[in-house]
């Protein structure tokens, strides 16, 4: 695990600008950098020794050194890639999985993502095409961001190292704010950064003779296939167990984070790590060291735990904010921060259980509650016509219900969270912030690919494509590497992703249970209680922080100041943070979000 950054273009004093940008991202790689610089073209790279810990480092060359490059990530069956290319008559100096990168290039073109299996970003460049070749992973697992500007291209691990490049210019893209406040995320392609963008899950990127081309590879899917659920739940065991033991590639010590899901339960009860990881609150029901530690008892794993402490979490909210690059207001982030911290103390690599929601239908919010079931026996024009009066109704309770009951999925989901509804961020906005894609603009076009699939499975690809991007991954990778630790997510892999594609719907959720054959896969392997345990996912005791007074004060402060006047009317903020406070509403999640931004905008823009 590593990270890279570099430009094409010219500068003046390009060593030294390279330096400066790797030095931004050195908590990504703490054990080596290295650097190639010629003319136009220059990559830096910072490494965290996983594989091959004598002769890993990077850039990395092909044969006569004509192709350079720089990964972030691990290719899980580059064993079998390397073998196919030896037998091409491609020769090897190394032993890691980087080096089928750049031999697959030069064998496969393009090709080469299509064939690759596990968590990448990397930039590949001809010097004597003068052309760059870049390609981010299926699922979104490993980040990538580029810019365009002043003629000169930046790309890297995270936005941050853009920072002391001369051509960057340091804007904030004012349109990122009010979708923000909607998902609780950064939804859009083009960051809060001006001119900055992601290169998308799936994608591969060109860049040759100033053009910048990027091209779609791969696209979630699924298509389900009747058979016997007994041989399904078979299918799921086996591809889980196998992409697990295929997880654990490594030459340094493995270890694995566990909560009381059975997510990362199911991991830890086929990887059976020497120290399972879990870190929690001291408030009542946000912890879940007690299950976790019951669990690694009776698996006979240690359990390293720790009881977080508020006020060092609230210290450090400005670290965490600096840190994911993009403000982010997923309260799970705080303690995913720490619990890499512990970690790191004790491993280099850790397994979790990312992705089994998306990939299996593990999500409250894809199943119905038994009162939803029966009104949706009502006639479908009734439930319609409620459901546009309710449009029209002001936040009072019943009108979600009324909603979800009566539109359809296209136009009631957006995602596991929405904090505002459109029109509240619009209203607490100012005016130069208000211009921004709808939802209906941001959800449309991934909805439009599955206008054909069941609601439960347009709800899944919606969330492969944002939530799970933006969202999961992007906390999980960069709470990690700020740790210096690698996460890997054996769920998130082509070969589960082939078994879950075939799940029929109803095998994935009903009204038994949501991630239904994969809770029976599981009980092979885990306890009846644990492969039935609902999600909890990283409770924070924000809602109890927002009532005391010293946490209090801060968020006041940071509403009341002069920044904060810029962005919104403080005097709705304000009325938020003090209904909250003294107890007349629950106003956490948007307390929250909008003090989060305040927090990364005050790092990042003062």
């Amino acid at each position: 695990m590593c990270g890279f950054t570099g430009y094409i273009g010219e500068i003046n004093n390009s060593k030294q600008v390279l330096e400066e940008m790797m030095n931004q991202i050195i908590h990504r790689g703490p054990d080596s950098g290295g650097t190639f610089v010629d003319g136009e073209a220059a990559l830096g790279f910072r490494r965290l020794s996983i594989i091959d810990l004598e002769h890993g480092s990077q850039p990395l060359y092909n044969e006569d050194q004509s192709l350079v490059l720089v990964f972030n990530g691990e290719i899980y069956n580059f064993q079998e890639i390397r073998e196919d290319l030896i037998a091409k008559g491609h020769q090897f100096t190394t032993h890691t999985d980087s080096e089928v990168l750049v031999h697959g290039y030069e064998e496969y073109g393009e090709k080469l993502v299509e064939k690759l299996r596990g968590m990448f970003a990397f930039v590949i460049w001809d010097k004597a095409a003068k052309k760059l070749f870049a390609a981010r992973d299926p699922f979104g697992i490993k980040p990538f961001y580029y810019a365009h500007m002043n003629g000169t291209l930046l790309f890297g691990s995270e936005i941050k190292s853009f920072l002391p490049h001369p051509h960057f210019i340091k804007k904030l893209n004012e349109q990122a704010l009010k979708p923000y406040l909607t998902f609780q995320f950064p939804v859009l392609n083009e960051t809060f950064f001006k001119g900055v963008f992601k290169l998308p899950a799936a994608h591969y990127m060109t860049f040759e003779n100033g053009k910048l081309n990027i091209t779609r590879y791969w696209e979630p899917s699924f298509s389900p296939v009747e058979q016997p659920l007994e041989k399904m739940v078979e299918n799921i065991g086996e591809v889980v167990n196998e992409s697990i033991k295929t997880h654990t590639i490594s030459d340094v010590k493995v270890g694995s984070f566990l909560s009381s899901g059975v997510d990362s339960s199911y991991v830890a009860s086929v990887l059976r790590p020497d120290q399972t990881f879990t870190v929690g609150f001291s408030a009542e029901n946000f912890s879940e060291i007690d299950n976790a530690s019951e669990l690694s008892k009776e698996l006979g794993i240690e359990n390293v735990n720790e009881v977080l402490n508020s006020d060092i979490c609230f210290d450090k909210l400005d670290e965490i904010q600096y840190m994911m690059d993009e403000p982010h207001s997923n309260p799970s982030i705080v303690p995913l921060y720490f619990l890499a911290e512990l970690a790191r103390k004790h491993v280099t690599v850790v397994l979790s259980g990312e992705g089994a929601d998306e990939l299996f239908g593990g999500y409250a919010e894809y199943d119905e509650t038994p009162s939803m079931r029966k009104y949706k026996k009502v006639p479908t024009i009734v439930r319609r016509s409620l459901a546009e009066v309710a449009k029209h109704l002001p936040d009072i309770r019943g009108k979600r219900f009324l909603l979800k009951g009566g539109l359809p999925v296209e136009e009631t989901f957006i995602g596991q969270a929405r904090i505002f509804e459109e029109d509240e961020a619009a209203h607490i906005l100012k005016d130069g912030y208000k211009n921004a894609p709808s939802i209906k603009e941001i959800v449309q076009p991934i909805y439009q690919k599955a206008r054909n699939q069941d609601d439960v499975t347009k709800k899944q690809i919606l969330d492969l494509n944002l939530w799970l991007v933006d969202d999961i991954l992007l906390k999980a990778d960069k709470m990690s590497m700020a740790h210096s630790i690698e996460l890997r997510v054996p769920f998130l892999d082509k070969e589960v992703m082939k078994v879950a594609s075939t799940i029929p719907t109803r095998y994935r959720v009903n009204e038994t249970d949501t991630k239904y054959a994969f809770r029976l896969a599981s009980k092979k392997v885990l306890p009846d209680a644990w492969a039935n345990r609902k999600k909890i996912g990283f409770p924070v005791p924000i809602r109890l922080w927002l009532r005391e007074e010293k946490y209090y004060n801060k968020v006041k402060q940071a509403f009341e100041s002069e920044v904060a006047g810029r962005f919104f009317d403080q005097h709705q903020i304000l009325d938020l943070l003090n209904e909250h406070y003294n107890g007349k509403s629950n106003n956490q999640r948007k307390i929250w979000t909008i003090y989060m931004f305040l927090l990364w905008h005050s790092r990042y823009f003062e």
